[in-house]
C-alpha cells in the first residue's frame, strides 16, 4: 500500500441521505439505493459525513478496525461524532504524554513551542500579504501588527508558566486577527472580518474559518491517533469532555498555513462568492452546498501541494504535515528529540 497516498485521502461525503456501506474491504456511498462510489478503504485515512449521512455497523467496525477515523458532522460543518479504533502504538508512549501533560513545567515547554510557532506563521501570513498585495493594503497597519506579533515572540520564546504562555497567545491573537480585515482584497462588501465568531459563525468569513478548522482538527486528530498519541490530551489546551486538546495545541502552529491563507485565497480570487451563504433564523451564517463542495476540493488541492519541511530538510505534501508533525512531537515524548519541533513556515 502507497503509505502517502493513505495518508493524504480523506473522503468526504455530502449529498444529503447518502448511505455509506461495507463491500468486501471497499466502502460503497449509494443514494437512493443506487451506488454512486466506491472507494477501497486501505486507500483511506478518514471519512467526514456532513448532515444526514448514514453507515451500516458493518462499515464501522471495518474503520475501527482498519484505524479509519469515521466522522460525523452537521450540514454545515459543527462536529458531532467520531467512530474510531483502539489508540494503537506503546502505552508507554501515552503514559508520557499524561505525565507532561499533569506537570504544568513540561507543559509549557510544549506550548511554548507551539505558540512560538503559530506567532512566527501568524506574523509571515501578513508580511506575506504586504509583498503580494503592496498596491492595496494598508501597509503601516499591517506592519504595525507584524512588529506587535515579533515582541510576543521574543517574549514567548524565554522560559515562561504556562498561564503567561496562554496569555502571549491570546495577545497574538487579538494583534493578527485585529488586522485581518485588511487581507480581503476583494468582494470587501460581503466578505469582511470585525472580530471571530465561532459558534455560531457571524459572518461569511468565519464560517468559511471555522469550516476549514473543523477540516484540519479531522486530520490532525487522525494522525495523532495513527502515531499512538491521545488527541484528547493536550499541553496548551487543557482537559474537556468531548474536546481534542492535543488536536487543537498541534492546529495552533498550522492554522495560519494551512487554514487562512486558504480562505483567503478563495475569497481575493472569487472562487467562493457572498451569494453561497445564508443567514438563518439564529443569526448565524451557513454556506450552501455548492460552496461547501468547492472549498473542500480547495481543501484537499491544497493538500497535495509541496513544501520543504523546516527540520527534516526534505519535500512533502501539505496534507502530511499533520502527520509529521505528530511524529516529531511523539519522537520528543520518547526522548528521541531534546525539544518537540514545531512546524514554522518560511
Amino acid at each position: 500500500m502507497n503509505q502517502t497516498k493513505r495518508l493524504l485521502n480523506t473522503l468526504y461525503v455530502t449529498t444529503q441521505g447518502a448511505y455509506l456501506a461495507r463491500e468486501g474491504e471497499t466502502v460503497a456511498v449509494r443514494v437512493e439505493q443506487e451506488t454512486r462510489l466506491r472507494v477501497p478503504l486501505h486507500t483511506l485515512m478518514g471519512i467526514v459525513c456532513f448532515g444526514r449521512v448514514s453507515a451500516s455497523p458493518a462499515l464501522m467496525h471495518l474503520c475501527g478496525e482498519r484505524q479509519v477515523a469515521l466522522s460525523f458532522l452537521s450540514e454545515h460543518g459543527r462536529f458531532l461524532g467520531r467512530v474510531e479504533g483502539p489508540l494503537t502504538g506503546n502505552v508507554l508512549l501515552r503514559r508520557e504524554q499524561y505525565r507532561r501533560a499533569d506537570d504544568e513545567e513540561a507543559s509549557a515547554e510544549i506550548a511554548r513551542a507551539v505558540v512560538a510557532a503559530k506567532v512566527a506563521n501568524c506574523r509571515t501570513v501578513l508580511l506575506r500579504a504586504m509583498r503580494d498585495h503592496e498596491a492595496t493594503v494598508d501597509a503601516p497597519e499591517l506592519d504595525g501588527a507584524a512588529w506587535r506579533l515579533a515582541r510576543v515572540l521574543r517574549r514567548v520564546t524565554e522560559p515562561l508558566p504556562l498561564r503567561e504562555v496562554r496569555g502571549c497567545e491570546g495577545e497574538a491573537a487579538h494583534a493578527y486577527f485585529g488586522v485581518l480585515d485588511h487581507l480581503i482584497v476583494a468582494q470587501k462588501e460581503e466578505f469582511f472580518f470585525t472580530q471571530r465568531s465561532r459558534r455560531p459563525p457571524l459572518d461569511p468569513l468565519n464560517a468559511l474559518l471555522s469550516f476549514i478548522y473543523t477540516l484540519l482538527a479531522h486530520d490532525v486528530s487522525a494522525s495523532l491517533s495513527a502515531v499512538g498519541l491521545d488527541p484528547a490530551v493536550g499541553f496548551l489546551h487543557r482537559d474537556r469532555s468531548g474536546r481534542p486538546s492535543l488536536a487543537l495545541d498541534l492546529m495552533e502552529e498550522m492554522r495560519p498555513f494551512l487554514g487562512d491563507r486558504l480562505v483567503l485565497s478563495l475569497v481575493n480570487r472569487q472562487q467562493v462568492r457572498g451569494r453561497g451563504f445564508r443567514r438563518t433564523e439564529t443569526g448565524a451564517v451557513q454556506m450552501d452546498d455548492e460552496t461547501r463542495k468547492t472549498v473542500l476540493v480547495a481543501y484537499q488541492k491544497r493538500k497535495s501541494e509541496e513544501l520543504q519541511h523546516p527540520f527534516l530538510g526534505e519535500k512533502i505534501a501539505l496534507g502530511l504535515l499533520p502527520h509529521v508533525q505528530a511524529m516529531l512531537l511523539a519522537r520528543h515524548l520518547r526522548g528521541d528529540l531534546d525539544g518537540y519541533p514545531p512546524f514554522i513556515w518560511k
